[in-house]
């Protein structure tokens, strides 16, 4: 069975933790993905060749891999470059998501001239993290084996999606137009969202924050209770 076989109609559980939180810890990380895929996940999605490679070991689901790199003076951060896309590779990923905006990328690198090395020289297949349907319809001219709603919200010429939900209309013109697989991402935090994403036509559905960050579940509680410690 193909890895877009084993993905279809099914959820990919993204295990991160941000910069400070006590979660960010590869054995953390594993044990995150050992449960989601005990508790009927398809795949999972990670940052970073530690956390990836303690979660190879652990899970037999195919793996998104990303490595969130920041460089002076570029935007893109999420596997900007080969060197970053060939370590996720080695740490065990089945599929590497790549920044599919069209900002400046280090080294001069394009986003076309990285599709094809993944491709030519790793052999694997390449997720675009779109911000807009228009990325997402330009990756998949230039080769983009599937694309993503992953950045919606989160370039400044789409920043008016953040505070409204998962872009829904954004993966229903992806849906209909792209011609490659889609994946949900971003934002899709209840069941609810994950049903109506998959009936719309994604292949799966990625969901982070609601699942593997507890410290922002945490927060939704003590908020309500500060009115009362006063």
């Amino acid at each position: 069975m193909s890895v877009l076989d084993q993905l279809k109609g099914g959820l990919v559980v993204s295990c991160q933790a941000k910069e400070g939180s006590p979660f960010r810890k590869p054995v953390i990380m594993a044990a995150m993905a050992k449960a989601a895929e005990q508790s009927g996940a398809v795949g999972i999605r990670a940052n970073g060749y530690d956390d990836i490679k303690a979660i190879r070991e652990e899970v037999n689901l195919p793996i998104i891999g990303i490595l969130k790199n920041d460089y002076p003076g570029f935007d893109v951060y999420i596997t900007p470059t080969f060197e970053d896309a060939k370590l996720v590779a080695s740490a065990g990923a089945d599929i590497i998501a790549i920044d599919a905006t069209p900002r400046k990328r280090p080294n001069g690198e394009t986003f076309k001239e990285l599709i094809d090395r993944i491709h030519d020289e790793l052999n694997l297949l390449v997720m675009a993290d779109c911000s807009t349907a228009e990325e997402g319809l330009q990756a998949a001219k230039l080769g983009a084996d599937i694309v993503a709603t992953t950045m919606s919200g989160y370039t400044e010429y789409s920043k008016e999606t953040l505070n409204k939900g998962p872009d829904v209309a954004m993966l229903q013109a992806l849906v209909e137009n792209a011609g490659v697989p889609v994946i949900a991402e971003g934002r899709f935090n209840e069941p609810g969202d994950v049903q109506k994403a998959l009936s719309i036509g994604a292949l799966a559905v990625v969901v982070g924050t609601a699942l593997t960050a507890p410290e922002w579940r945490m927060k939704q509680f003590t908020e309500v209770t500060k009115p009362f410690r006063k």
